[in-house]
């Protein structure tokens, strides 16, 4: 490309843009953070501070105009993301998109046909897939040392209370959606398959005061699934858990079984005088994958300085995006969905 560092764009200012925003700016290698996008000036300007960069724009659209811009980092609401990407790709600029990564899977497509034919680079943040414990899974997995694969089952739990727009489920897709597409990229990627089959159940019951407004909102989902090569899928997921940031997977075999998840913040524990021992829980996503976001970020700019595809493609957000989608129709209906391939 003719340049020693990428120019990276932000696009959302939240929480989990700055994860990215940060990791450019001080750790990932051949990047250089030039630009914030976020539609409220005072978030905008926030984050550039932060970043410790001038430039900040509150209409994507002028970001896209903007020679120094070599690539987007998306993370806003997913209702904008196919706009966005869609537009990233014609003005040349290489797409790095937060799940979920879209509303829907025509959408999704949407966005892997123009990544295709303007030749920029399309990844997706299923960071799980670069994360020491989750890598050492699947290679578990692969050299057999739990024969064959029989059942994945995984949950993600949240603590913290839903943002407004989650509670429209025509907006958001449901915590299905917002937490647990980490759970089924995963699922999907340890066994080696797509689902053929879901069922769905799901509840509202941490934020019943938005019940009447709000009437298909759930904070609380149990799946139940069979992939089309015979692996078992169960999954759980909620929203406002408070105890803590709970992600655990366990993938049973033939010969044995693989357990992942770090319930603990740290490995210290206090015995106090009321006899009682106490170890803090994990308190949020953003400490117990830092690293993976890093390697993810780093990925990125690799896939594009060495031109070679991203192993988080858009088929894996269109796939995601798929089976949220019929487990959301699942509880909708109260049936078995069957997926179409």
């Amino acid at each position: 490309m003719g340049k020693k560092s990428l120019g990276i764009c932000l696009i959302g200012a939240g929480r989990a843009g700055m994860i990215h925003g940060l990791n450019f700016k001080k750790s990932v290698s051949n990047a250089e953070m030039v630009a914030v996008v976020d539609p409220f000036e005072e978030t905008a300007q926030k984050a550039c501070k932060t970043l410790e960069i001038e430039k900040y724009y509150t209409d994507y659209k002028k970001a896209l105009e903007d020679d120094s811009v070599d690539a987007v980092v998306i993370v806003t609401p997913t209702i904008f993301h196919k706009d966005i990407a869609v537009a990233a790709a014609y003005a040349g600029k290489h797409i790095f998109c937060e799940k979920p990564m879209a509303m829907n899977e025509d959408e999704c497509e949407q966005m892997i046909v123009a990544a295709a034919k303007n030749n920029v680079k399309l990844q997706i943040g299923f960071m799980r897939r670069f994360d020491a414990s989750f890598i050492e899974a699947k290679q578990l997995i692969s050299s057999g040392e739990i024969g064959d694969v029989v059942l994945v089952r995984s949950l993600t739990r949240g603590p913290s209370k839903p943002q407004e727009w989650m509670y429209d489920i025509d907006k958001s897709n449901g915590p299905l959606a917002e937490v647990n597409s980490h759970d089924i990229d995963s699922a999907r990627w340890f066994a080696e398959s797509e689902l053929k089959s879901v069922y769905a159940i799901a509840g509202n019951y941490r934020s019943k005061e938005i019940a009447g407004e709000f009437p298909k909102f759930y904070d609380n989902v149990l799946v139940i699934g069979i992939f089309l090569n015979g692996v078992q899928f169960g999954m759980d997921g909620a929203q406002y858990v408070k105890y803590g940031y709970d992600a655990r997977v366990e993938i049973l075999g033939t010969d044995g079984v693989i357990m992942l998840g770090q319930t603990q913040k740290n490995s210290v524990v206090v015995c106090n005088k009321d006899k009682k021992m106490i170890r803090p829980f994990m308190n949020s996503w953003t400490h117990l994958f830092s690293e993976a976001y890093l390697a993810e970020d780093e990925h990125f700019i690799d896939c594009i300085l060495e031109d070679k595809p991203p192993k988080v493609c858009g088929m894996d957000g269109k796939m995601a995006v798929k089976i949220v989608r019929a487990c959301n129709l699942s509880i909708s209906d109260n049936r078995i969905v069957e997926l179409e391939y």
